[in-house]
C-alpha cells in the first residue's frame, strides 16, 4: 500500500473511533456497490449516516472537506439509495457527512 492509502487507512480509523466514542453504531465501513463507494455507515438513533472521510498531512492542496466534489456526492448518494433499499430501511432518516482530518507533525517548532 502507497503512502496516500495508508495515510487514508488511518484516517478512517480515526473517524471509525471518533463516531464509536459519540455514540455511533457502526454499520459498515468502505461499503461498496455497482455505483460506487462509501466510507462509513453509521447509525445514531434513528437516523442512517453516510460518512466520507478525507484526510491530508496538509492543506497545501485545500481542506480535506473540499476535495468532496459534486461527482463524489453523485456517487455517495446513489450508493446511499442503494443500501437503504437493500436493507429495507426507507423508514430511516438518512444524512451524509463529511469526516475531515488534518493530520500535522511539527518538528522543533519551538
Amino acid at each position: 500500500m502507497n503512502e496516500k492509502g495508508r495515510l487514508g487507512n488511518r484516517g478512517e480509523n480515526l473517524a471509525l473511533e471518533y463516531l464509536k466514542n459519540r455514540g455511533y453504531e457502526i454499520l459498515s465501513n468502505n461499503y461498496r456497490c455497482h455505483f460506487g463507494e462509501v466510507d462509513i455507515i453509521a447509525r445514531k438513533g434513528n437516523e442512517i449516516i453516510f460518512a466520507e472521510v478525507k484526510t491530508r498531512s496538509g492543506n497545501s492542496y485545500g481542506y480535506p472537506e473540499e476535495a468532496v466534489d459534486k461527482n463524489k456526492i453523485k456517487h455517495i448518494r446513489k450508493v446511499a439509495e442503494a443500501y437503504i433499499a437493500d436493507n429495507k430501511l426507507s423508514e430511516m432518516s438518512i444524512r451524509f457527512d463529511v469526516i475531515s482530518i488534518e493530520l500535522k507533525h511539527i518538528e522543533n517548532c519551538f
